[in-house]
């Protein structure tokens, strides 16, 4: 099985681990769709199968912050209704988006959902190059410091602004799952959604959780591949090597949106992935920042968050692919 991360150059190869569903010996492997993506579980010491435990989860994220469906709380309240009382879900969620927007100074911001859109990255209709002046206008509602969460009830200062938690959204669908298996007492567990990962414990006969990884700028070393130990860890990659969009004047957009600028150009880091005894959503987030921030920010901003691990691969000066990490492999 070769399972990729979504639009990123770090390619997960091989989770060690069989490949096949199974549920056999109290190991259970669950694997399907959901949030647009492929996700694969694996979870061990009951003999029980939670496929429709985890089915209602899925839903229950999907109804509180899935932007391509029209009934969600966060359609809703996109679609200017202020009478929502949030579930608990997007509580958090909003929650956790706010400290870490504050933590990387607005370089993670939900609220460049209407740039998403408008640059066809979103559920709304595409629109071709934007101009600097449209640009300009649509800066003016982003914000995350301009949307609060009053009495169970976002409060926007202006009712165009757009909330899109797709770049946290995946990371805490799987910190519920966590959650989920924690409240059943199962100690050992892997979960991937579309790449992203948290793991507890270890796998049979004890061994760690471990992914085995390609990485193109070193590709020549330990015949391509390296390892990755998971276990107790929560790992996010974002990137824009493959999710862009091309203009119908051909003019290329990366899926990043800089929150600071409202533009969605190609910066030289390719893709960060982060690692840390952490939420999944935390990393993921982080993931994101990451891109918006460029190489040079984030090596500062990692200075101060050296609970932080990270992978990031970017354009040398020759225009070759190189990496800055600060994980150690093993």
């Amino acid at each position: 099985m070769k399972l990729k991360f979504n639009n990123v150059l770090l390619i997960v190869l091989l989770f060690l681990i069989a490949c096949k569903q199974e549920s056999e010996n109290n190991h259970h492997t669950l694997q399907g769709f959901v949030f647009g993506t492929s996700y694969k579980i694996t979870y061990l010491d009951t003999a029980i199968d939670y496929q429709k435990s985890l089915d209602s989860l899925f839903l229950l994220m999907n109804a509180s912050t899935s932007t391509y469906i029209p009934t969600s709380e966060i359609s809703k309240i996109n679609n200017g209704d202020s009478t929502i009382v949030v579930d608990a879900i997007f509580s958090e969620v909003f929650t956790k988006a706010k400290r870490i927007f504050k933590e990387t100074d607005g370089f993670f911001d939900p609220t460049v959902g209407n740039l998403v859109n408008a640059y066809g990255f979103g559920p709304k209709e595409r629109l071709n190059d934007l101009t600097d002046e449209e640009i300009k206008n649509q800066m003016q509602f982003v914000g995350l410091d301009k949307v609060n969460l009053i009495d169970g009830k976002i409060v926007k200062e202006d009712k165009k602004i757009y909330l899109d938690f797709n770049s946290i959204a995946k990371g805490f669908g799987i910190d519920l799952v966590a959650r989920f298996f924690d409240e059943k007492k199962i100690e050992n567990y892997l979960i991937e959604i579309g790449g992203e990962i948290r793991a507890k414990g270890t796998k049979e006969n004890n061994k760690p959780w471990l992914i085995k990884v390609v990485n193109p700028a070193n590709a020549s070393e330990n015949g391509g591949y390296k390892t990755i130990n998971l276990s107790n860890k929560s790992m996010a990659t974002s990137g824009n090597y493959r999710k862009f969009r091309v203009s119908s004047e051909g003019k290329k957009y990366v899926h990043t949106i800089n929150p600071k600028t409202g533009y969605a150009t190609e910066s030289n880091l390719l893709s960060a992935s982060v690692i840390a005894s952490a939420d999944c959503a935390d990393v993921d987030a982080y993931a994101t920042a990451f891109m918006a921030m460029g190489l040079e920010k984030t090596k500062e901003f990692l200075k101060k968050h050296p609970n932080l691990e990270v992978i990031l691969l970017f354009s040398n000066s020759e225009h070759r692919i190189d990496e800055y990490t600060t994980y150690i492999y093993k």
